[in-house]
């Protein structure tokens, strides 16, 4: 065979090899390697090749080919030699060189809710025609509710709870890629999306809910919380019509609201007198006969779903039964003025701005108490920046100056009627007015120097006060002394100190120096309020009490005159007799002596010259005052006397 045509038989090899493997399958099919004998007849059958119907097999410049089609058979066109052949076998290789497809552009599932973390759904596989390619996915979603099941497993995955009332429908993208989503390696990468939409179905897991109601999470589920009805009906009066209930028509929804099943309407309790009626459908409440007792009638509500009624729930309808209004209140004015200059002050009539503007509106129905209503409520409509507290209007925000026009409502909260009233308000601003260029140094000097001058004022007020502080201060303190010596006095008697008065008479001419210091005219130590007898008997209670305490407790038992009888007695003459104390006040004490007490001694110069000095009987030991326990505060002094045989003291009191 000439060269031409081994190189058209190698051509043909080519041609064959080459052919798409899916358009071969489709259109013919035969079998890949052929094995011819060489030297072999023309016209022998090659291979019989497969064709589908309507097809017909040709090759290509079969001119230069050593086989031709018979039909569908190749045979021989001439005699083939081994010698003269070149046989190259080709393998071709496959590359990715085809993207993955899903056999849907969007899928649709349902899934219920409250279905438990990890549930597996439904797969959502791609193909790719490159054989022996895996493909990886992933999800991409605005939520985290769902996932897949692996990067090469596209089974959909719930990851968190599904509440149909917060997301009744998902949507997610999923992703296929044939090559790793880590990275490619630099190999071509194609991908393709499908997208599935997810609608979540509602379960039946809530009951009814009164209408309106504020709902709460509690341990996860939803809770609506319905405050109850309330309702209004005249005593001894009959309403055809449906009761009009507060906060709106009584009636319940299904909590499951993606099945809302039907409510059936029942009364519960409270309406054992069979004075309403409630329809089982709609709710509406109605009176079956006139309420005869003035109070309040409480019902209890039953709503249940049909046909499961074991969904059901409760709620209040308090009914008032009272006395039919016949007037309605009204303003004392059609229309009111005010002034009003910040927030919280009472806004003033413009006539008389001295004068609080008083809004007032009466009822007739209370006219035997001037038509005041305790059951009028007021509020200004319009605006939320004004309140009206017991009829009188205060401006609770900072508003610029201007003119406002309101209205202002009286409503009878026992039978919700109503009435209204212009209100214009005059907003005016009592600040000091600020100069166009502002506060210069002139005027920033002018309210210094007032300043200074005020705070001098305050430093001599301050002064004043000090001093006279001090001089009250010096007073009270003599009063206080005198009082605590009188206790002390008194504490010694071991009773009450009858018939003496003690005043501050003595006090009062301190810088008199005509002052005796006497006993009858307002001496140092006890005054009275009268002369005479009377005085000398205080005068001697006291004395005899601190005699009490010099002689009777507080003398040494080693006195040699411990077994004498003493008598303290109160006179203004010495007595030298023997067995007597004498305790006397001097009239020329010295008002400066800083000593309150003084004991001086006595000599006896006159009474005893005849007496011998080594004869004299040994002396008394006398205790000082300091030793005695007075608790009178006083600053007080006793000095032993030089001489004093019989031990008779003078006692010099001064206060």
């Amino acid at each position: 065979m000439d060269a031409s045509r081994n190189f058209c038989f190698f051509f043909l090899a080519l041609l064959l090899v080459f052919l798409p493997a899916a358009e071969a399958q489709e259109l013919c099919s035969a079998r890949t390697t052929v094995n011819v004998k060489e030297n072999n007849a023309v016209g022998d059958v090659v291979e019989t090749i497969t064709v589908a119907d309507g097809v017909t097999a040709f090759l290509e410049n079969s001119a230069d080919v050593p086989f031709t089609l018979d039909g569908n058979r190749l045979v021989a066109k001439g005699v083939l030699d081994y010698e003269m052949i070149l046989i190259i076998l080709v393998l071709v290789q496959n590359v990715n060189d085809n993207a993955p497809e899903f056999p849907k552009d969007t899928y649709q599932i349902q899934v219920k809710e409250l279905m438990p973390v990890g549930t597996l759904l439904e797969q959502f596989p791609a193909t790719d025609l490159d054989e022996d390619t895996t493909l990886f996915y992933r999800l991409t979603s605005e939520s985290n509710y769902f996932g897949l099941a692996s990067p090469e497993n596209p089974q959909l995955v719930i990851q968190n709870v599904l509440d149909y009332d917060k997301v009744p429908s998902v949507e997610v993208l999923l992703y296929a890629q044939d090559t790793p989503l880590s990275g490619s390696g630099g190999q071509v990468s194609f991908t393709a999306t499908a997208t599935i939409q997810v609608t979540v179905v509602d379960v039946d897991n809530r009951p009814p809910w009164f209408q309106p109601c504020n709902k709460h999470v509690v341990a996860g589920a939803v809770v609506c919380q319905n405050t109850g009805y309330t309702g209004r009906v005249n005593l001894n009066e009959m309403q055809a019509e449906p009761l009009t209930l507060k906060p709106g028509p009584l009636h319940a929804i299904d909590g499951d609201v993606g099945i809302n099943e039907a409510i059936v309407y029942s009364f519960l309790s409270g309406n054992e007198d069979g004075l309403f009626d409630i329809n089982p459908n709609t709710g509406n409440v109605t009176m079956v006969k006139a309420a005869d007792v003035l109070g309040t009638i409480s019902l209890t509500v039953l709503a249940a779903q049909t046909p499961s009624s074991s969904q059901f729930a409760t709620t209040s309808l308090t009914v008032s039964v009272q006395v039919k209004s016949l007037h309605i209140p009204r303003f004392q004015r059609p229309e009111y003025q005010c002034v009003v200059a910040s927030v919280g002050a009472m806004a003033t009539d413009p006539t008389n701005k001295d004068e609080p503007l008083q809004i007032i509106a009466l009822d007739d129905d209370y006219a035997s108490v001037g038509g005041i209503n305790p059951h009028i409520v007021y509020g200004v409509i319009g605006s939320e920046d004004f309140s009206i507290v017991n009829g009188y209007l205060f401006m609770t925000t900072n508003l610029p100056e201007g003119t406002l026009s309101l209205q202002v409502e009286a409503v009878d909260t026992s039978n919700e009627e109503n009435v209204r009233a212009q209100l214009s308000v005059e907003v005016k601003s009592e600040k000091a007015p600020i100069p166009p260029g502002g506060f210069g140094p002139g005027d920033m000097a002018a309210l210094g120097a007032t300043l200074g001058v005020l705070l001098f004022v305050c430093a001599v007020i301050i002064g004043v006060l000090v001093c006279r502080l001090q001089r009250g201060k010096a007073d009270w303190r003599k009063i206080h002394e005198a009082s605590v010596f009188r206790s002390s006095v008194g504490q010694g008697l071991g009773g009450e100190k009858q018939g003496v008065q003690y005043t501050n008479e003595a006090f009062q001419h301190d810088d008199d120096d005509d002052d005796d210091g006497g006993v009858g005219s307002g001496g140092p130590f006890v005054t009275t309020a009268k002369e005479g007898p009377a005085n000398d008997s205080a005068l001697t209670s006291s004395v005899r009490a601190l005699g009490t305490l010099l002689d009777t407790d507080n003398i040494s038992q080693t006195s040699s005159d411990k077994e004498k009888e003493v008598k303290p007695i109160l006179t203004k003459e010495r007595r030298l007799e023997e067995g007597y104390k004498a305790v006397w006040f001097k009239e020329d004490i010295d008002p400066n002596a800083k000593e309150e007490v003084v004991i001086i001694p006595d000599s006896r110069a006159d009474d005893s010259e005849d007496e011998d000095d080594d004869a004299a009987p040994a002396k008394r030991s006398e205790p000082s005052l300091a030793e005695l326990d007075l608790d009178s505060g006083l600053g007080v002094r006793i000095e032993d006397p030089a001489e004093d045989s019989e031990g008779d003291d003078v006692l010099d009191v001064d206060l």
